[in-house]
């Protein structure tokens, strides 16, 4: 009786440390998952580039009306978005060049509010939005729309400095 006793302490043992290393390896995964509606604060030569960020895409309102316009330089203003943006980005500095490019399954669509202005754009590399240049330092309001009204697609958000 005893050796059953210590083999069943010893199987409960090995099964708490189990599953205490699997706890502790899923948080050090999402901790290193992007973050899903995260707001970003970045200068030049920020690290990691690309940095990511997460969200869904979609909403109730239309592009035009949020981006106040049908079209801009960069590409009109489609698709549905929520009222509030998905992100925030806050550039420290002025950027020569920053690339932000959506990745997701389905089309998507990007409005983005800042200093100097409201760019929009809905196919920057196939089906999917991005948007390219120039930026001033300052708050940028980031708005990530689907063309079906209330369809809402997991997507992630890249920001970098490379060409």
């Amino acid at each position: 009786m005893p050796t059953k006793a210590l083999n069943r302490g010893m199987r409960l043992s090995l099964m708490i440390v189990t599953l205490f290393i699997t706890s502790v390896n899923a948080i050090a995964d999402a901790q290193e998952a992007p973050t899903i509606f995260g707001d970003v604060t970045i200068g030049p030569q920020f690290s990691p580039d690309p940095l990511t960020v997460r969200g869904m895409s979609g909403g109730s309102v239309s592009g035009n009306q949020v981006g106040g316009r049908s079209e801009t330089v960069t590409g009109p203003c489609t698709g549905f978005v929520d009222e509030t943006p998905d992100h925030t980005l806050v550039l420290t500095s002025k950027f020569n060049y920053l690339k932000l490019q959506v990745q997701s399954p389905e089309d998507t669509t990007m409005i983005v509010k800042g200093p100097g202005g409201t760019w929009c754009n809905d196919d920057f590399d196939g089906k999917n939005a991005g948007i390219v240049g120039e930026w001033l330092a300052g708050t940028y309001q980031i708005w990530v729309g689907s063309y079906d009204k209330g369809k809402y697609l997991p997507y992630t958000l890249q920001i970098t400095e490379v060409k």
